[in-house]
């Protein structure tokens, strides 16, 4: 679950990456030491400065690498606008800069770093936000290349972390999709709503969020109803029983990463928060909306692919049972030749008929005759 918790800052130890090694004691803007610029420019995927909602590009040194340092500390003399960072899958390198700048929780940072984190939302001292969300992308070519011989991921999932200040964002990606630089130029369309300050881009990141959910459950949709087509359509035998197990463990991380929004989103759009603007509190209470048609949709799938599953198994069973009784029945005929053949393969001298003129041609007669009947019998009954 999400937690929303207000956290004192407490002399918490340090990561080993974060410790006096090679981040100095000092003022919020005092220089740290030197942290390879080409890991750092490997991370940082864009940065910028906004004012009044329209976006200002930040100086830039001999190799092309924007300095966020003084973007930030030109908006902190300012007293204007904000700075948005944006990362994908950083070091403890190559944040630890950033985390001494903008004085980040050690606790957030390590969040930030090794990724793999619950989705939650926590306030550290009403100075600074962290908020956890899971990203999905769905996978066609996955879905294409599904067999029973292999396990793939139909659903992918990452993780976008936001630290959320008076005058910055800074936003950590971890995953190959869920990239937020088409989010960024929208948002650079809407000056008014970025006008906000950094409770707008949150917003923006939540909606983004969500509407990939929204897609996501609506690739969903076609897949379950293909199947169900299937499963009801007279296809139960070369229908594959993995491919349901598949689609329904999909269900459920698109579920474990829907559900726990709720919360959060809630309290965003609810409750008077000093980093969330009051006129972005209503947008948050949008995308709690649309996220509950998500969690609808996503429990929906579940018990539907529950049915079917359900449905599939007893179709399996009855087409077995049809199969032997199938088997059963040419059995059962086939065992009046064989019965007779076997009496009279015994080759005593003394027995009915065995050296009477018509004694073959009888016995084939009967047989044929018995096993004609047999038949007959068994396809009334349904068994053929």
């Amino acid at each position: 679950m999400w937690r929303v918790t207000n956290r004192a800052r407490r002399h918490i130890p340090r990561p080993a990456s974060l410790r006096p090694a090679v981040l100095r004691p000092g003022p919020r803007h005092a220089p740290v030491p030197w942290i390879p610029e080409v890991e750092r420019s490997t991370a940082i995927v864009d940065c910028a400065v906004y004012v009044g909602g329209v976006r200002h590009e930040p100086s830039h040194d001999d190799r092309g690498r924007p300095n966020w340092r003084e973007a930030h500390d030109g908006v902190v003399a300012s007293g204007e606008g904000f700075v948005w960072i944006g990362l994908h899958e950083p070091s403890d390198a190559q944040l630890a800069g950033l985390a001494e700048h903008f004085n980040l929780h050690p606790l957030a940072v390590e969040d930030a770093v090794s990724a793999h984190q619950r989705p939650k939302l926590e306030s550290y001292d009403d100075e600074m936000l962290f908020a956890v969300v899971k990203t999905v992308h769905y996978d066609e070519s996955a879905v294409s290349s599904t067999d029973s011989s292999t396990t793939v991921e139909v659903v992918d999932t990452g993780e976008v972390m936001v630290f959320l200040g008076v005058d910055y964002v800074i936003t950590v990606r971890h995953g190959e999709h869920g990239g937020l630089h088409a989010l960024r130029k929208r948002l650079e369309k809407e000056q008014t709503l970025l006008a906000e300050g950094p409770s707008a881009v949150l917003h923006g990141i939540l909606d983004h969020v969500v509407d990939d959910y929204l897609a996501v459950a609506e690739a969903l949709q076609t897949d379950i109803d293909e199947m169900e087509v299937a499963v009801f359509g007279g296809a139960a035998r070369s229908l594959d029983t993995n491919r349901m197990y598949i689609l329904k463990r999909e269900v459920l991380a698109l579920q474990r990463s829907a559900a726990p929004l709720t919360v959060p989103l809630r309290s965003l759009g609810e409750t008077e928060m000093p980093l969330i603007a009051e006129e972005i509190r209503e947008y948050f209470r949008d995308v709690n909306d649309h996220l509950g048609q998500v969690i609808d949709q996503v429990t929906a799938f579940d018990d539907l692919l529950n049915t079917l599953v359900s449905a599939h198994l007893a179709q399996v069973s009855v087409i077995q049972n049809e199969d032997m009784r199938k088997i059963s029945a040419w059995v059962a005929i086939a065992a009046v030749p064989t019965m007779v053949a076997g009496i009279y393969g015994m080759n005593f001298d003394h027995m009915p008929e065995l050296h009477w003129r018509f004694g073959y041609p009888l016995v084939v007669g009967i047989v044929v005759g018995v096993c004609l009947w047999l038949h007959h019998s068994f396809k009334r009954a349904g068994w053929l």
